[in-house]
């Protein structure tokens, strides 16, 4: 069976479709539709059940993918057993990570990382949603809960804290907030209800029963942009909002915990690069230290 068949067989998987997979590949999606139709040829069996949206594994396509991981595996094992001595740090690492956290604080040092280790191409993907370490869609995840299950690694980088803010415009034109009773009049910004993907990130109900009406973002950042419009009441990252000077900190006594947990999976951890990257993350969040993420 040949290996390159199987890496093509996998990005379909993982991509659901053959144009994102030959985009992640970097190939003309004919090829990769060639490269499928000859594979199952090879084997007489139908991989995918194919739609006008995209693909779906068949019967016989879960049975192989198994065994396509398994491959996976042994060649990354591979490459980690002959390429341990090298001094240099090759190869592709995608990293999955809430947006806030992907935009405010990894984007920059991530860039430096690179920067250091031109044969080190990282692929950072700050989005507000999950991310399946099995199924090789990043190589790690940070993500806001500890994972209970699959073959993973998991590890506490730190807490960090929410709070209540507002922009300065909107003090000049609506007044200042001094208890929650001033939310009566006021917008809340806050998540999409059924677009929230853990329920970690469901921490505006305190708020929610005092204020007029809502502006519902999918993304922190979104939400971020829409409370310096001056719009509204925002409940955001505290490391995030000290980045911009417009934004003011409201309600004291509202206040926000949660965690960020550094996830990979078991048969990919050691591979070179990608405990390369683990380690830089880890000593970033411990060098910034609690104070960065949980001001007092």
């Amino acid at each position: 069976m040949d290996w390159d068949q199987i890496r093509i067989f996998l990005a379909v998987v993982r991509a659901g479709q053959f144009v994102a997979a030959a985009r992640r590949l970097e190939l003309d999606h004919t090829t990769v539709g060639r490269r499928i139709t000859a594979l199952e040829q090879e084997l007489g069996a139908k991989l995918f059940n194919r739609s006008t949206t995209g693909v779906a594994l068949s019967t016989l396509g879960e049975r192989l993918l198994q065994t396509a991981e398994a491959m996976e595996t042994a060649m990354d094992n591979a490459v980690v057993e002959f390429s341990q001595a090298e001094s240099r740090v090759t190869g592709a690492v995608r990293i999955g990570t809430p947006d806030g956290l992907g935009t405010y604080y990894l984007a920059r040092r991530l860039a430096e990382l690179a920067d250091k280790n031109p044969e080190l191409r990282i692929q950072l993907v700050p989005i507000p949603r999950t991310f399946s370490l099995a199924r090789r869609e990043a190589d790690l995840a940070i993500t806001i809960e500890r994972p209970v299950e699959g073959r993973l690694t998991s590890l506490k980088l730190s807490d960090y804290t929410l709070g209540a803010y507002v922009s300065r415009d909107h003090i000049k034109r609506f007044g200042a907030i001094k208890d929650y009773q001033d939310l009566k009049d006021r917008v809340l910004v806050t998540y999409v209800s059924d677009l929230i993907y853990s329920s970690t990130l469901e921490y505006a109900e305190p708020l929610e029963k005092f204020a007029a009406k809502r502006f519902e973002c999918a993304s922190l950042t979104s939400q971020l942009e829409v409370v310096r419009s001056g719009i509204g009441v925002g409940i955001l990252h505290d490391y995030a909002a000290r980045a911009f000077g417009d934004l003011v900190k409201i309600l004291p006594s509202f206040s926000v915990k949660r965690n960020y947990w550094l996830v990979a999976h078991k048969d990919v951890r050691m591979i070179r690069r990608i405990s390369f990257v683990h380690e830089f993350i880890t000593s970033e969040f411990k060098n910034s230290g609690r104070g960065f993420f949980c001001p007092s």
